[in-house]
């Protein structure tokens, strides 16, 4: 029996009292103080949503283009717009159910502007959104130097580099810019591209063939797969024997292209899934392994450089070997120092040059930049001073020598340990991904649906309508139907729901999941990226990649940090000469080895390499990667930026159709194939109910307003029985069969007592809650009042909800809006933070920011109190990165040398720097311990009953 849940939405005032708009809550909202509840009946089928381009005329400042877009926001069913002021455009995403272009149009003229639409861009698969991976950012100005450049590019709408997942995001239009193009862009700005995905519809897999010696082969092999229906594109790479092809699931799959490259040339050519060589997974793992091998090899010449400068120098047997002269003033210990410095400098660290050269020559400052000016200035000097000493009988070198490769050393550590950290925050991922089993047992069967074949087979190869075996323990490989078999499935790794699920004919079963008890044969309706999993990995995915406000902070610094840093290094230093040269303080502050030059070069550089950018921006997306990860594990899954876009069209279905769908099923369960009456004709009225012919008479089913509309007489008795089932909390659902009244369905949504402690957990989360409800007022006050909450809008049509939200936005208060069906997803959309019932509907699940996939009431609690703890965590982030840079630079700069002696070599310093990011990621990494709040592990959900 399906379930119906109410629809909660949290308000409160912003911080700054302001409204704040949707789309500023890209991933991890900041979530609110405050609710509105709905709970629908009516049946409304939304379709999937538009973009329409307006050409505006008459704009002259960027306040007529915010007049235009408020009173065109302001209209039902509006998701975004945006106007352009210098190319008089605007661009307006919307659903068609509830507002059109011609409205949309007739509004921007009612401001006062003329405006047309421009029909040849109103194409709503006119872009596509490709994902790359990037190899080579340090920190946010490496990113945002990245994001610049995509967004220069024409053709591309909408850009997104995320430092912590070395990931972009970008959409496109491919009638403008290939993919290829995005890439070489991306190679432009000095970083390596890979590309992951690109968002094409259509599969693509990855093979790799044996046999294949020369091009003539490839011809042949390339001939044969031409031949089968569904085959769009095919690539091969001959010196891996790399087959990549992009086919039409529908139509076509792997096991068919093996089975004809098998086939052709006599069975020459051998062919399997090629080895996955490039996963994030893959990729991280190679990057630690690479800052490994090069801290390792550090080590091996800066220990010997740290022991002949801070050890041997105190042992009078080696000091005297190492104090021998050589030529003029330069001794033994000053040339072993410097051949062993000198690989770690440039061989070593030559990875902090290239980057370095690479953001310099677009006109930006990274974390390379300071490191490599901090090396560089160390090692230098003590170059010079080695060969000034080689060239005079009285001059004795100071060298710094031990400073450059011990930085260098410490640095690559961080970043060892920092690299090993980040690829803890996406666990969540892998373990989703893993959840997938490798092997899956396929059947043959005959036309009567006898078993005639099973064999083992690569679960990747799973094809549309293969039927696959699920025995007693496994796991079930794909997406699909039961066929045969009666089982519990066990879905907690997908939904979070504990309790195993039972299945038998008919029954829909998820990839990933476990059976437990039962054997059952399961039709493939969805497999590879179509796949539930598939899509809730894109969905955290696209969460890890968006941008919470908070991090512009971060971007904003970013831009000034490295030249401010630059420029202090550079001041700490001519101030301490300056002051020295004009004995401005004691030659005592002097240590015996060095000059006032030396003292100061060596402030100057410690205040270079202890800034730290990296910490800065990793504050906010690995916060948000390990929370999106925590969400997903608890059944609360988090998206970022604009809802998931689905690949296909939906069929989506009311919760309350639903129900009485199973119940009718009950009085037919004994039969073995029961026969459903066909419904022709059929038609959703919105907010009313449903009609349709069935054996050639016309069926309306709705509420009381649906037999008004269409002359059917409600008789007192019907009457009657309407108000004692609103009295009841209990909907009326009427039914007239040719405009006569036959009967009425009474649906019930009894709240079991954990609802009332749910409302009363929000309450004291200081969340104010309202009833916003398509249902009659009597259900609704009696709801409401039984959960023990105080305000209550009832029969609200889709767009009055929207409205209701937009009038509390406009009240100072942020919004969250949480629903099941589909006549909910215009107040998600509208609302600042949508929450959507995983059981309900699956606009509803689209139009949302946030899905709660066990339906149960309690993970909205479960998904503030996350969000809360997790921007806790991500301003606890920046308070110690700005914390630290704040009181880090002062005193690398030898604040407190003159009052307590005290002074910060740069290798410490160096040490220091690496250890701030370290630690920012470490932060992160315990919101890995999250437990929702104990008191709500006891409460109950809601149910549905039919009578």
């Amino acid at each position: 029996m399906a379930a119906k849940f109410l629809s909660l939405a949290c308000i409160r005032p912003n911080e700054s009292g302001n409204f704040s708009p949707r789309p500023h809550y890209p991933s991890m909202p900041k979530y609110p103080k405050g609710v509105v509840v709905s709970s629908d009946e009516e049946k409304f089928v939304q379709g999937s949503e538009a973009t329409a381009v307006f050409s505006v005329t008459g704009m002259t400042c960027s306040a007529c283009a915010g007049s235009v877009e408020k009173a065109v926001k302001r209209l039902p069913g509006i998701k975004e717009a945006a106007v352009d002021v210098l190319n008089n455009r605007a661009q307006v995403t919307f659903f068609p159910a509830f507002v059109n272009e011609e409205t949309i149009r007739e509004t921007i003229e009612d401001v006062g502007f003329e405006a047309s639409l421009i029909k040849e861009e109103m194409n709503e698969k006119s872009s596509l959104v490709c994902r790359i991976r990037i190899k080579g950012m340090t920190c946010t100005s490496c990113s945002s130097t990245v994001e610049s450049g995509l967004q220069a590019l024409r053709g591309v709408q909408r850009a997104q580099v995320a430092l912590a997942t070395e990931e972009a995001e970008v959409r496109y239009d491919p009638k403008i810019l290939t993919y290829n193009q995005i890439l070489e862009a991306v190679e432009d700005t000095g970083f390596e591209a890979i590309l992951i995905s690109t968002g094409e519809d259509r599969c693509k897999i990855h093979l790799h063939v044996e046999g294949v010696r020369s091009e003539n082969s490839m011809r042949i092999i390339g001939n044969s797969l031409q031949a089968l229906p569904g085959v769009q594109e095919m690539n091969f790479d001959l010196e891996l024997n790399k087959l990549s092809l992009s086919y039409q699931p529908d139509l076509t799959g792997p096991r068919n292209f093996i089975e004809i490259i098998e086939s052709t040339g006599s069975g020459r050519y051998k062919a399997k899934i090629f080895p996955e060589g490039e996963s994030r997974g893959s990729h991280r793992a190679e990057e630690i392994k690479q800052y490994y091998k090069s801290f390792l090899w550090s080590l091996v010449f800066t220990i010997p450089v740290f022991l002949l400068s801070m050890v041997f120098m105190y042992i009078p047997g080696i000091k005297h070997g190492l104090d021998t002269k050589i030529v003029n003033m330069l001794n033994i210990g000053e040339i072993l120092r410097w051949i062993l410095s000198t690989p770690v400098q440039f061989i070593i660290g030559r990875r902090f040059y290239i980057g370095a050269y690479k953001a310099l020559r677009h006109g930006s400052a990274n974390m390379d930049v300071l490191i490599a000016l901090g090396t560089n200035a160390a090692y230098f000097y003590s170059v010079y001073s080695v060969l000034r000493a080689a060239t005079s009988p009285s001059f004795e070198s100071t060298d710094f020598f031990e400073t450059s490769s011990m930085l260098i050393s410490f640095i690559l550590l961080g970043k060892y340990l920092e690299v090993l950290a980040k690829g803890k925050t996406s666990e969540a991922i892998e373990k989703l991904m893993d959840l997938a089993p490798e092997r899956a047992t396929l059947l043959t069967l005959d036309s009567e649906g006898n078993v005639l074949n099973e064999v083992e087979i690569d679960s990747r190869l799973i094809q549309k309508n293969d039927v696959m075996k699920i025995v007693p323990g496994a796991k079930v490989a794909c997406d699909g139907f039961v066929i045969w078999g009666q089982s519990h499935v066990n879905e907690s790794m997908i939904t979070g729901e504990s309790r195993p699920v039972a299945k038998r004919k008919g029954d829909v079963v998820i990839g990933g999941t476990l059976n437990t008890n039962g054997v059952l044969h399961v039709k493939a309706t969805k497999v590879g990226s179509e796949s539930a999993l598939a899509q809730i990995v894109r969905l955290v995915e696209s969460a890890q990649m968006a941008k919470a406000p908070v991090q512009k902070l971060a971007d904003r610094i970013s831009k000034f940090f490295v030249p401010l840093v630059i420029f202090l290094s550079f001041s700490t230093w001519l101030a301490w000469f300056l002051v020295g040269k004009l004995n401005g303080y004691p030659k005592s502050w002097i240590p015996s080895s060095m000059d006032s030059f030396q003292l100061a070069l060596q402030f100057g550089i410690s205040v270079m390499v202890i800034a730290c950018p990296c910490a800065l921006g990793l504050a906010t997306p690995t916060a948000v990667m390990v929370g999106t990860g925590v969400g997903a594990s608890q059944g609360v899954l988090i998206k970022g930026g604009q809802a998931l876009e689905s690949t296909h069209k939906v069929n989506s279905e009311h919760p309350l159709a639903k129900a009485i769908v199973e119940h009718a099923k009950k009085f037919r369960q004994d039969e073995e194939n029961p026969v459903w009456l066909e419904a022709l004709d059929f038609e959703s009225i919105t907010g009313h109910g449903v009609k349709a012919v069935v054996r050639n008479k016309e069926v309306l089913v709705g509420n009381k307003s649906l037999m008004v509309d269409h002359n059917v007489t409600i008789s007192l008795d019907a009457e009657e029985i309407l108000a004692e089932t609103e009295g009841l909390a209990q909907t009326g659902i009427l039914i007239s069969i040719d405009r006569e009244l036959v009967g009425i369905i009474a649906i019930s949504d009894p709240l079991k007592p954990g609802a009332r402690e749910v409302i009363s957990f929000l309450k004291s989360m200081k969340v104010r809650s309202i009833v916003v409800t398509g249902d009659n007022w009597g259900t609704a006050n009696a709801i409401a009042k039984e959960v023990g909450i105080d305000t209550v809008i009832a029969e609200a049509k889709p767009e009055h909800k929207a409205e209701k939200v937009k009038e509390l936005q406009a009240a100072g208060n942020v919004v969250a809006m949480v629903g099941d069906g589909i006549n909910d997803s215009p107040a998600l959309v509208a609302a600042d933070v949508g929450m959507a019932i995983g059981a309900g509907t699956d606009i509803a699940v689209e139009a949302a920011d946030i899905v709660l996939m066990k339906s149960n009431l309690e993970d909205v609690i479960t998904a503030i109190d996350l969000s809360r703890k997790t921007f806790f965590r991500i301003r606890l982030n920046y308070l110690w990165a700005l914390g630290y840079n704040v009181l880090g630079i002062p005193i690398a700069a030898g604040a407190l040398f003159p009052s307590a002696g005290f002074r910060l070599p740069p290798w410490i310093a160096g040490a220091a720097m690496a250890a701030s990011s370290v630690s920012v990621v470490c932060s992160s990494l315990l919101l890995k311990n999250y437990k929702r709040p104990k008191q709500i592990d006891s409460l109950a959900i809601r149910g549905i009953t039919v009578e």
